[in-house]
């Protein structure tokens, strides 16, 4: 698909509006952050949220999606609520987890947004677990497993594929590989030469990769992919390479560290894809629309953060609310 008739670019508005949104977001969480009154680690997703902008296009309500430790991006392309958000990770009790979770512990079953985890690979057999019942009930619908490059590392990964494709089941695993986990890149942690995508797929499992910066790129492969699974051909693969501007955990940079070459930093910011999609839509009415979608989202993120420093801290009885282990 080429964006170039006035239906094409609306979409290609979409999926800039919503990466917008949610840097706007991480922006005003890393600026935030260090007046102390969100205690819980915040992994931040700025760099990689073209991904989930597009996905967000072929899915809604009816459809799971579970996610990782960094998972800020995916829970609001499903639609989530930012007051929700930002309230669980200031700890407030009307939070999405009532100031349980925190960051890493984002849920809200309204919008089909199953999970995120702070244990590396942990939500991606609960991901399957989703996609199966949906099989069971024939209703049609798909779930998105989100996780990093590191998650493929696990055990969990490969027996949830392995199980995913012997059932045939209506499941999207989308790895975004930013290269590193937390400091490590990928030649000290896989095979030299190995590609994740070829991997998976002499596992007979299908596969797509791309530029997990390029938006028009990801759009087009995405929605042949979801084509597959709503079709039910059977699970999908896909690995976009994209990369984290901040620090792995935290709303700093931590160039100074080293640990990525300055070469490998500079390609990737120039390849960001928020700044390509302007750089497509600068022009005619776009331009207009692009500055009121910014100071829609600037006022709602002013007002998401007055909510929740309002919001009251949680009960002390609420600690055992939805906790299925407890102490006897």
């Amino acid at each position: 698909m080429i964006f170039m008739k006035d239906k094409e670019l609306n979409k290609l508005f979409r999926i800039w509006s919503s990466i917008y949104r949610i840097r706007s977001i991480e922006k005003a969480i890393a600026r935030e952050y260090s007046k102390n009154e969100m205690r819980c680690p915040t992994h931040l997703s700025i760099g990689q949220e073209a991904v989930p902008s597009c996905i967000q296009e072929f899915i809604d309500e009816k459809d799971f999606a579970v996610s990782s430790h960094r998972g800020h991006a995916h829970y609001l392309a499903k639609g989530g609520s930012l007051k929700k958000m930002i309230c669980e990770i200031f700890g407030k009790e009307n939070g999405c987890a009532n100031g349980k979770g925190g960051s890493m512990h984002l849920i809200d079953r309204s919008v089909g947004f199953a999970g995120t985890t702070a244990i590396v690979a942990n939500s991606i057999p609960i991901g399957v677990g989703l996609a199966f019942s949906q099989k069971l009930e024939k209703k049609g619908n798909i779930t998105i497993v989100y996780f990093g490059d590191g998650a493929v590392e696990e055990g969990a990964f490969y027996e949830s594929v392995n199980f995913a494709i012997v059932k045939k089941l209506p499941v999207f695993f989308v790895c975004e590989n930013n290269l590193y986990s937390v400091y490590s890149p990928l030649k000290v942690r896989q095979p030299k030469g190995r590609s994740i995508a070829k991997m998976v797929k002499n596992m007979n499992c299908n596969t797509i990769s791309g530029d997990g910066n390029n938006p028009i790129q990801i759009y087009n492969k995405i929605s042949k992919a979801i084509n597959s699974l709503r079709e039910g051909r059977g699970p999908v693969f896909a690995e976009f390479k994209t990369y984290r501007h901040l620090e792995h955990c935290g709303p700093n940079l931590d160039d100074n560290l080293n640990y990525r070459p300055i070469k490998e930093i500079n390609y990737w910011l120039k390849n960001d894809p928020l700044v390509l999609l302007e750089k497509k839509l600068s022009f005619s009415n776009f331009s207009k629309k692009m500055i009121i979608k910014k100071n829609i989202v600037d006022k709602e993120i002013s007002e998401t953060f007055k909510f929740a420093r309002k919001s009251k801290f949680p009960k002390i009885n609420l600690k055992t609310d939805q906790v299925y282990a407890k102490k006897l």
